[in-house]
């Protein structure tokens, strides 16, 4: 039964596919979305009868990133929250029932036409929801106008339709349904192709009308490869219907491109540490500094107290040592014995590797927000009012407001490194003519 419940997660996490329209997608590689959006929307807050859909669910992956992060908060994810799901192709639920009952998990997955969103609201809940997650398929063209229509759902009215009646583009339908189908204190949080941030057309005129509502919470653009099979950049987009009026009035921007950890040559992810960063710019714009206060004291659990530059610079110092004597002894080791410490050697190099990440985060937000103040960071996070959107043409581009991060100075004087350079060329060019010259003296000696 284990081995078998295994091999279906391995073969589900790695299929993860889903259709709600003509567009074929994948989803998300990591469960750093949907950990974002609950980390961001106050899930240790007491969660109770709340009603959570997924309108384009396909296999359920937001469904069991939600119900895993509810559960480990220390909520039964099962009795604080009733699942609901719509996804046109029937395989696809079926997957996704099969994969909730793996983690233990309920949920109302609807299928066939009958779910297809653009057509049909399936479970009546326009309106009703306190929590909307989704990563619908991007771009889906071909929709029929007149039905969209008729199911409503569409608060900001109907994107671009084209001669045949139909809209071209579907990125702004999902995003109405998303808003549409949220309570008055309802948050969203999905996954859009970076191209609706700043879209034109009908898409602007909605975009606009929906900034104008206040319920932007904050967008976040994400680099490329954090999907299993497409190297394409995101966003994700937060609604919050619930905001306080100090915040009413705008949209926190953060252009998370160049903020990521590397897993292989075609996949990204974000780290624990570097999610819990994220969430905290997100707090100490909504004035939670005590939720910042509570991730410096958990870093200094990890890595003791004192300045967290020093402390990086120390545990440099020291991986360089463990290094150092790692190589002396297996040099001087018997042969017996060289594995067994190169193994040991490698399991202490590693610990202090994880300890140099978790302090390179730790350095990275505290010499950005000290103690707890939120600030704008050039290049990487901007707060933005109404007034100053309306000025960029109601886009919703991360990149449009936080600007361009200014290059570093590596300290390297630029014309003493040049000389540098120059000397070791003309001492390569030196040596390389003195070994031509040996090899045609070797050649005439052998009368070739």
């Amino acid at each position: 039964m284990v081995a078998a419940t295994t091999a279906y997660r391995t073969q589900n996490a790695k299929m993860g596919c889903y259709q709600s329209g003509p567009t074929y997608r994948k989803e998300p590689r990591n469960s750093a979305i949907s950990r974002c959006f609950w980390a961001f929307n106050y899930i240790y807050a007491c969660i109770k009868d709340c009603v959570l859909i997924d309108p384009a669910c396909g296999s359920g992956g937001m469904f069991i990133q939600s119900g895993d992060f509810v559960n480990q908060s220390g909520m039964n994810a099962n009795s604080a929250m009733t699942f609901y799901g719509q996804e046109k192709v029937e395989y696809n639920a079926q997957l996704c029932l099969m994969n909730m009952a793996v983690h233990g998990l309920t949920g109302v997955i609807k299928s066939g036409d009958e779910a297809n969103t653009f057509y049909h609201d399936a479970h009546n809940l326009d309106g009703c929801c306190d929590y909307v997650m989704a990563n619908p398929p991007f771009n889906v063209d071909k929709v029929k106008a007149e039905s969209c229509e008729n199911a409503k759902r569409l608060p900001f009215g109907i994107p671009g339709i084209n001669k045949n009646k139909e809209v071209g583009n579907g990125n702004y339908l999902w995003i109405s349904y998303f808003y549409s189908y949220l309570n008055e204190n309802g948050r969203a949080g999905f996954v859009m192709a970076s191209s609706a941030t700043d879209s034109q057309g009908k898409d602007k005129d909605i975009r606009e009308k929906l900034v104008k509502t206040g319920h932007v919470d904050a967008m976040i653009s994400v680099g490329n490869n954090f999907f299993y099979t497409k190297s394409l950049p995101c966003s994700l987009w937060f609604f919050d219907k619930g905001k306080s009026e100090a915040i009413k009035d705008k949209v926190l921007f953060i252009d998370a491109r160049n903020y990521y950890t590397v897993v292989d040559r075609t996949l990204n992810e974000w780290s624990e540490w570097q999610l819990k960063n994220l969430n905290a710019i997100v707090w100490l714009y909504r004035g939670e500094t005590e939720k910042y206060t509570a991730l410096l004291d958990e870093y200094r659990a990890v890595l003791g107290n004192g300045s967290f530059e020093d402390i990086l610079h120390q545990l440099k110092d020291e991986l360089k040592d463990l290094q150092k004597h790692a190589k002396l002894e297996v040099d001087n080791a018997g042969r017996t014995d060289k594995k067994r410490i190169q193994a040991e050697y490698d399991k202490m190099i590693a610990k202090k590797s994880e300890e140099i990440t978790v302090a390179k985060e730790a350095v990275w937000l505290y010499e950005k927000f000290g103690d707890g103040v939120y600030a704008d960071v050039l290049g990487l996070c901007k707060v933005a009012d109404i007034t100053e959107i309306e000025a960029k043409g109601w886009s919703l581009t991360p990149g449009a407001y936080v600007g361009v991060a200014p290059v570093e100075d590596d300290g390297v004087d630029f014309e003493e490194r040049m000389a540098e350079i120059h000397r070791e060329l003309l001492s390569l060019q030196a040596e390389s003519n003195d070994l031509m010259d040996i090899i045609s003296q070797n050649i005439k000696e052998l009368g070739i």
